[in-house]
């Protein structure tokens, strides 16, 4: 008798034809999807223009899978990508039956069809989230933080470090030239110009006409050890060493721009700053960049990526980006102490947006009663029946000039004071500790949009927005370094960071909006 109770197992797969039916009702994937078919996605897709080779994926289910998986992830690798496209039943319920993309073809996908579209793709994603959810955009809270750039941490290179080395090339070539011009081309009766700069060009030039007059053939020269070399080929080697360092300072010079004091060397668009998680633990420098986000009502309406780490110098890009997507200035735009600088409040004034923008001073000036009762301060001096601003001591400050005022496109100038003679004074040591007169600066604008910024964050409506600041924008990076463990870039240079940091806060967005789907089905 054959037996073959031992030919089969009593376990077996079985799935419902239906995906559907087995993806609980509750899932993130509905909420995914409900946005996705209402984003014509077609369109931010760039098509082949050539037919040759095998029939391509389908793009646009490349796309919603790469969607969902930083939706669901955060930041996610294209390796995980491609197994949860084998294993997870969401994916293959996105894919429909089309054959799972190996991570190479998900990675070519998004380099070759995102890059330039990205942003328009996260605000088409917006407008129909917003529009559910009616979020309110004229409140904006901007926070930014410093995000680790995917580069060595030893690679730096100092705009200012370059700069000194190739001023003292300059006065090496100097020297070389006059050492040239006196033990070598004095017998041919011909004297090469020095500059206190000098072009490549300018030193190719000598170097060809220096080979001429010799008759040196640069094949004949000799080197290694035991080998001794003409004054000759000495002057031309050294020649040839400076051009080369002229050259190389010039090109760090070059990369870092008008904007940078420094960049990496393997990642040429990333900045030298101080971030947060120092875990070198000696406050030292890392690649990285400056990350802004304009929070609305809890999403990311806005997000900038840049390549300094002033906080104040991105206010105005964000805004104008905020402007650009939406149409709009926001009413209430609300930040801490980094961005109230003289040019925002102005940027604001010329906009219609109201200045809820800590300053530097804000907490010394609302909190410490002592420092802005202090009777030495320019802005509590009284005046006398000429204008004239008399100090504690009762000498008056006269007007010196006017000066245009640091950074500013408006044509704005502050103006200088001076004492008219605080020798012998006794209250000096508290008023004045430098040498001669002091010397003020007023700027009657900026202490007004001071005044107006206290009033408008000390009111109730104030303390809200700087409440909701908190909560929000803090929040926002919060949940994307922390809760989703994103603390570097994965992606080099500026247009791979924008494209990484796109997906990451597209997926934050629908991810938000899930969570906002369930919340109104359990209260329901």
């Amino acid at each position: 008798m054959k037996i073959t109770e031992t030919n089969y197992t009593p376990i077996q797969l079985k799935l419902p034809v239906d995906y559907e039916k087995i993806i609980d009702i509750t899932d993130s994937v509905y909420s995914f999807m409900e946005v996705m078919n209402h984003i014509d996605l077609n369109r931010y897709i760039v098509e082949k223009d050539y037919n040759t080779g095998r029939p391509g994926y389908d793009s646009e289910k490349l796309l919603k899978i790469t969607l969902f998986a930083f939706m669901e992830n955060g930041y996610i690798s294209l390796r995980e990508i491609e197994k949860l496209c084998k294993t997870d039943i969401r994916f293959m319920w996105i894919l429909d039956d089309m054959n799972v993309p190996s991570y190479v073809s998900i990675g070519n996908f998004i380099n070759n069809s995102l890059k330039c579209s990205i942003e328009e793709i996260f605000a088409e994603i917006n407008e129909y989230i917003f529009s559910v959810d009616e979020v309110d955009l004229n409140h904006i809270y901007i926070d930014g933080s410093k995000i680790e750039a995917n580069a060595n941490k030893y690679t730096w290179v100092w705009k200012k470090s370059c700069i000194k080395s190739r001023d003292k090339t300059f006065l090496k070539v100097t020297d070389l030239i006059n050492t040239i011009n006196e033990d070598i081309m004095s017998s041919y009766r011909i004297r090469f110009g020095t500059r206190t700069e000098y072009a490549p060009e300018y030193l190719e030039m000598i170097r060809l006409n220096y080979l001429e007059k010799t008759c040196l053939n640069p094949e004949d020269f000799v080197y290694g050890k035991g080998k001794r070399k003409t004054p000759e080929q000495r002057y031309y080697d050294m020649l040839v060493e400076y051009t080369e360092k002229i050259i190389s300072y010039g090109k760090h010079i070059e990369t870092c721009g008008e904007s940078r004091g420094s960049y990496s060397k393997t990642d040429h668009d990333a900045t030298f700053m101080r971030v947060k998680k120092d875990y070198m633990g000696n406050d030292q420098l890392l690649p990285a960049y400056n990350f802004q986000l304009g929070i609305c009502d809890g999403y990311i309406a806005v997000f900038k990526a840049f390549q300094f780490a002033s906080d104040m110098d991105c206010f105005q890009p964000v805004m104008q980006a905020f402007h650009d997507i939406y149409g709009f200035w926001p009413e209430y735009p609300v930040a801490d102490a980094g961005y109230g600088s003289y040019n925002n409040y102005l940027f604001c004034e010329q906009h219609g947006m109201k200045k809820y923008m800590k300053f530097t001073m804000f907490n010394k000036e609302t909190k410490d009663l002592k420092y802005h009762l202090n009777p030495y301060r320019s802005v509590n001096f009284k005046t006398d029946e000429n204008g004239n601003m008399i100090c504690p001591a009762g000498k008056r400050f006269f007007f010196q000039r006017n000066s245009p005022v640091k950074d500013n496109k408006y044509g704005r100038t502050e103006e200088f004071y001076q004492c008219e003679s605080c020798e012998g004074c006794e209250l000096r040591s508290q008023c004045h500790k430098g040498k001669g007169n002091r010397i003020i600066r007023v700027n009657e604008e900026l202490t007004g949009f001071h005044k107006e910024v206290i009033d408008n964050l000390n009111s109730i409506q104030g303390a809200l927005l700087r409440m909701n600041r908190s909560i929000q924008s803090e929040g926002a990076f919060g949940t994307i370094k922390w809760n989703r463990d994103y603390k570097r870039l994965r992606r080099r240079g500026f247009d791979g960071v924008m494209l990484e940091f796109g997906l990451i806060c597209c997926g934050f967005n629908l991810h938000k909006f899930h969570l906002r789907r369930m919340k109104m089905l359990k209260a329901a």
